[in-house]
C-alpha cells in the first residue's frame, strides 16, 4: 500500500467516525492526566504540535485554554472542520504529518495520541525521531498508543475497517528512546471506548522529555 493509499484509508475511517470518536474517548481519565502533566512542564505561551488532532477535544481545547499556541494536524477533513469549529483558538491543518515541514527545535511540546497505529513500524520510528528533533531542548512529548505486538493486522474499530500496526510495550520504549527521548513516566491501563461495538483495549501513555 502506498503512502497516498494509507492516507486516504485513514482519512476515510476518521471522516466516518467524526464526533463519535470524541464521545467514545471523552471519559479517558488517563488522557486528561497526561495533559495535566504536560501543563505542569510548559512555560507560558508554549508552542505545541498536536499530531492526529481529531475533533480538538480534549487536547487542543485544554492546551489553548491554558494560554498555549496549538497547531493541530489531521488527515481527516471532517475532523479538521470539527476541530476548527470547536476550538477556534487553535490552528488546524488537514495534512499528513509526514508531509508537514518541521524545523528542528520549533515546539515546546508535541502530543501524539493514538495517531501512529495506521503507519507501519518503519514509518512510526521515522516519524517519532523527526518529532523528537522538532522539540526544543527540555521539551516534552506525550505518546499514547495500544501496546500490542502486531503488524499490518486487519481489524474493526468502532465499526470501521482498519489496518493496525503497533509495538509491544518494551519495543515501543526502545523505539522512543532510540529517537533521542527520555521516558520520564508512563501509565498502562485497560480502556473501553464508549461505543456499542467497543471492547477493552490496552493503552500506554509515555511521558517523554528531550534533553
Amino acid at each position: 500500500m502506498t503512502g497516498d493509499d494509507e492516507k486516504r484509508r485513514a482519512a476515510a475511517v476518521f471522516d466516518a467516525l467524526g464526533s463519535g470518536y470524541e464521545k467514545a474517548f471523552a471519559h479517558s481519565e488517563a488522557h486528561h492526566r497526561s495533559l495535566e502533566w504536560l501543563l505542569g512542564r510548559l512555560p507560558p505561551g508554549s508552542r505545541i504540535l498536536d499530531v492526529g488532532s481529531g475533533t480538538g477535544r480534549p487536547t487542543a481545547e485544554t492546551l489553548t485554554g491554558a494560554g498555549h499556541d496549538v497547531l493541530g494536524v489531521d488527515v481527516s477533513p471532517v475532523m479538521v472542520a470539527l476541530a476548527a469549529r470547536q476550538v477556534p483558538e487553535a490552528t488546524f491543518r488537514c495534512v499528513d504529518v509526514r508531509e508537514l515541514p518541521l524545523e528542528n527545535g520549533s515546539f515546546h511540546a508535541i502530543c501524539v495520541y493514538f495517531s501512529l497505529l495506521q503507519l507501519d513500524r518503519a514509518q512510526q520510528s521515522a516519524l517519532v525521531a523527526r518529532l523528537a528533533r522538532a522539540l526544543l531542548p527540555g521539551g516534552s512529548l506525550v505518546l499514547a498508543t495500544v501496546p500490542l505486538d502486531v503488524e499490518g493486522v486487519d481489524a474493526v474499530f468502532m465499526g470501521q475497517p482498519v489496518r493496525v500496526t503497533s509495538y509491544a510495550r518494551d519495543d515501543l520504549v526502545e523505539m522512543v528512546t532510540g529517537a533521542g527521548l527520555t521516558v520520564l513516566a508512563e501509565e498502562n491501563l485497560l480502556f473501553t471506548p464508549d461505543h456499542p461495538e467497543a471492547v477493552p483495549e490496552p493503552h500506554v501513555f509515555l511521558y517523554c522529555g528531550r534533553e
